[in-house]
């Protein structure tokens, strides 16, 4: 079942060829970030880096229309306002490479692997709904255990950057159920959601 949605008139949809053009509006012409459109974790480095833009964006395109899981959208009186990337861990190569976020264990796990939120709805609580939003859609795909990698802020940092965020914020997963499972750098916990199993009533 569905969880609490701290904002109530969001509402969440998985991607597919039929909201491609939501989320091409969603991210602009730079991608959502330097023509990154959200494929960091789902290429080799060096192919992401010399693809950036419009190959990384046909990519994400290719990727959407054979079928695989790549993420939900939120959307706010019909528009898109929100993206999480999110899938079976699997399917982010990048993430089994990096020392910081290698693999906690061997049980299966969803990554959410990155969090966009449209300029002008930033800081209104979409986050921690697209959070919430994501493990219910995992649950619902299977998923025991969803898993992201956050940014804790320096205690000195009064503002961080949105452009450095987009694996959202230690303190949003906490309020969104998820709790710590390895800390290798101060900085950047892996933090998991378990998923309750379902029961027969």
């Amino acid at each position: 079942m569905p969880r609490d949605n701290a904002v109530p008139d969001l509402k969440f949809q998985p991607i597919s060829m039929e909201r491609w053009d939501d989320l091409r509006l969603l991210f602009g012409d730079r991608g959502a970030s330097h023509g990154c459109w959200c494929m960091r974790w789902r290429l080799p480095r060096a192919a992401f880096e010399s693809q950036r833009g419009e190959a990384n964006k046909n990519a994400l395109r290719i990727g959407i229309r054979s079928g695989k899981v790549f993420g939900i959208l939120a959307y706010r009186d019909d528009r898109p306002v929100g993206w999480c990337s999110v899938g079976p861990r699997e399917s982010f190569c990048g993430l089994n490479v990096s020392d910081l976020l290698a693999k906690v264990d061997d049980q299966p796990v969803w990554s959410v692997a990155c969090l966009f939120i449209a300029k002008r709805h930033r800081r209104q609580g979409l986050c921690e709904a697209l959070l919430r939003a994501a493990v219910d859609y995992a649950a619902q795909c299977g998923a025991q255990i969803v898993e992201g990698y956050p940014i804790k802020p320096r205690e000195t940092d009064l503002k961080v950057p949105a452009a450095v965020t987009w694996a959202g914020l230690e303190s949003v997963f906490a309020a969104a159920g998820f709790v710590e499972a390895a800390r290798r750098v101060e900085m950047r916990p892996i933090m998991r959601f378990y998923i309750p199993e379902a029961t027969d009533h």
